[in-house]
């Protein structure tokens, strides 16, 4: 898999993970051109999620995605929540991915948490891929975790977190470990308030780094990073 070709996944996982509305179905086509250019690993469950994504009513779609990820502590798109939770040490695991986004140019604003998988695919595909994947590498049980969960309650949002894991390197040994804890035992549930990194995004005046950029095979319909929320 190339670079570009990584990007274009993360980029296109990043817009399908995220609540749908009107304008995520009108951008199906372009989507699915993009899933043409990738390889088969990525490119099939992508597949798989669109024809979903067009044979289902938007109202549907808005539930199924609330029952989903709302209300289910498994299937949860905080990255930071499968390790601490709502502990005082999530506050300090999200502090470092502001300061990741912010030392690739990226100032932050008071909307969304950093550590929003959608948010972290689009740095990852539009700001710093290395940066981003290592980010995601941090929270590889976490991703698991969230991948497995879905997939037993048969949820077509399983096959997103699919592209995702085939662009990531394979689960070691001690990552596997991790997931059977995280599988067994749940997040901690230490209610803090987390009010010091509350809604952090991106600051649309932002400067974003363009390091490693290069043509891509497919533009997809998503605004440059930062911003794009």
């Amino acid at each position: 898999m190339t670079n570009d070709q990584r990007a274009t996944a993360w980029q296109a996982v990043s817009l399908l993970l995220d609540y749908p509305d009107e304008t995520l179905v009108s951008q199906a086509a372009v989507l699915r051109a993009a899933a043409e250019t990738l390889p088969v690993a990525t490119g099939d469950p992508l597949r798989r999620f669109l024809d979903h994504l067009v044979a289902t009513p938007l109202a549907e779609l808005q539930v199924d995605y609330v029952t989903t990820f709302d209300n289910r502590r498994r299937c949860n798109l905080f990255l930071t929540y499968f390790a601490y939770g709502d502990t005082r040490k999530r506050g300090m695991a999200l502090l470092r991915f502001k300061q990741v986004y912010m030392a690739a140019g990226v100032d932050l604003g008071d909307i969304e948490l950093p550590d929003h998988l959608c948010v972290v695919l689009e740095f990852a595909a539009t700001v710093d891929g290395e940066q981003g994947q290592q980010l995601m590498l941090d929270h590889r049980a976490g991703l698991e975790l969230l991948r497995l969960s879905l997939h037993d309650i048969k949820s077509q949002w399983g096959h997103l977190l699919d592209v995702v894991t085939a662009t990531l390197p394979a689960l070691r040994g001690d990552e596997r470990d991790a997931v059977r804890r995280l599988a067994a035992e749940g997040p901690p549930e230490e209610e803090v308030g987390l009010a010091p990194f509350a809604a952090p995004s991106f600051s649309p005046n932002a400067p974003s780094s363009t390091a490693g950029a290069g043509p891509r095979p497919t533009s997809l319909p998503m605004p440059s990073f930062p911003g794009a929320r």
